[in-house]
């Protein structure tokens, strides 16, 4: 089974090492990131550090000339990935016989809504999400369009990943989050991720929902959440919880939305992209679900993309939907955590797998190569040697 690791160029610049210790992990590809969110990442065997700092949302190369003249523009990395970092990390990689994929994250960047606040989500509250811009603003879907094609076709890729290519909310792991204490559920966090921002308003009015009306229905139908009552469930639930109608013209002015960025950025990538370039999308496929793995309709993703990349880490039924709207072309990639740190189980990584290729998987994405631990990464090379 194909297998491809994730990296940031930070675990292989300034550690000759790593791609050949990449490589003898049995893996054919690595993916890449070339556009990523802020973070903190430890890299437990690199020569020169341990943990390095990426202070906010970056490309990890040095931008283009579309950009000039332009009030939204992807930053430049720090000294975290000063220059071509995601450059020389690929071409170290690829001298070590390893296929290049591009990773790239689109709609998270805090670094965006600190700057210019009115590019982000608001909730029915009127507080907005700093880390989640709107999709649904004009001149963001362009900002996101333009920066899919430029840092998914870097030199030399042979591919890329399109992370978070549709609607963030609130659920996002920010920094020092203290958002737990009050139980959710999947319906809250539809609620608490519905943006009111003009656009998204004019976006109801079309769906001939009144904006007011609905932010007023959503703070009530929020009220048993904040007293404690049991969180409520699924789709049903919304609709009990704001009328079956509202909330699908809700859902309507979403799913739309989001399906038309991702037509248009996939579309792009392909325009940039050599013959043979392999587009996926991370994925998640229930269509009104928000986060890192965008919702979407498997039927439509697979007819616009060459396949997803689907999260599999405890359980790997996401796959189901996907497999069933399948064709000759599409790949189906298992994503299982390999960190025992961050949840992940390394020493069942050949029973996940093949649990996963009964689903429809036929590749394999592992995270994280750059921040597994040494007995993690010996686990994840027993268990390749064992899937040839």
């Amino acid at each position: 089974m194909r297998t491809s690791a994730f990296l940031y160029p930070w675990d292989v610049v300034g550690d000759p090492a790593a791609p050949a210790r990449i490589a003898d992990l049995g893996v054919q590809q690595v993916t890449l990131a070339s556009a990523y969110h802020s973070t903190r990442a430890l890299t437990p065997r690199h020569p020169c550090h341990r943990i390095v700092t990426a202070e906010h949302a970056a490309v990890l190369y040095e931008p283009g000339d579309r950009w000039e003249g332009r009030e939204l523009r992807p930053y430049a990395a720090g000294r975290w990935a000063p220059g071509d970092a995601y450059g020389e990390a690929a071409e170290a990689l690829a001298g070590a016989g390893l296929d290049v994929h591009t990773w790239v994250v689109l709609a998270h960047n805090s670094r965006m809504g600190a700057d210019r606040p009115d590019t982000s989500v608001v909730n029915a509250y009127g507080d907005r999400y700093p880390w989640a811009p709107c999709i649904a603003q004009p001149a963001t879907r362009a900002y996101l369009v333009d920066l899919a094609a430029e840092a998914a076709v870097r030199p030399g890729a042979r591919g890329t990943e399109l992370e978070s290519l549709g609607w963030y909310g609130l659920a996002h792991l920010h920094a020092h989050d203290k958002i737990a204490g009050v139980p959710l559920g999947e319906a809250g966090q539809y609620l608490m991720s519905l943006c009111f921002c003009a656009d998204c308003r004019e976006g109801y009015a079309r769906q001939g929902l009144a904006p007011d009306e609905l932010a007023a229905g959503v703070r009530r139908a929020l009220e048993p959440v904040w007293r404690g009552d049991e969180p409520p469930g699924g789709w049903e639930a919304v609709e009990k919880l704001l009328g079956a109608e509202t909330a699908n013209a809700t859902r309507a002015w979403r799913e739309e939305t989001a399906r038309t960025l991702q037509e248009a950025a996939i579309t792009a990538v392909r325009a940039a992209a050599p013959d043979g370039f392999q587009v996926l999308l991370h994925a998640d496929p229930v269509a009104y679900h928000c986060g890192a793995n965008a919702g979407v309709d498997p039927e439509h993703i697979l007819s616009v993309a060459d396949g997803v990349v689907v999260p599999c880490t405890g359980g790997a039924q996401a796959l189901t939907p996907f497999d069933a709207h399948r064709t000759a072309r599409t790949t189906l990639a298992a994503n299982l955590t390999v960190v025992s740190g961050m949840g992940g189980s390394p020493a069942t990584l050949a029973a996940d797998a093949a649990h996963a290729a009964t689903l429809g998987a036929d590749e394999l994405r592992l995270y994280h190569a750059g921040l597994a631990s040494d007995a993690d990464l010996a686990h994840v090379t027993k268990a390749l040697a064992h899937l040839k």
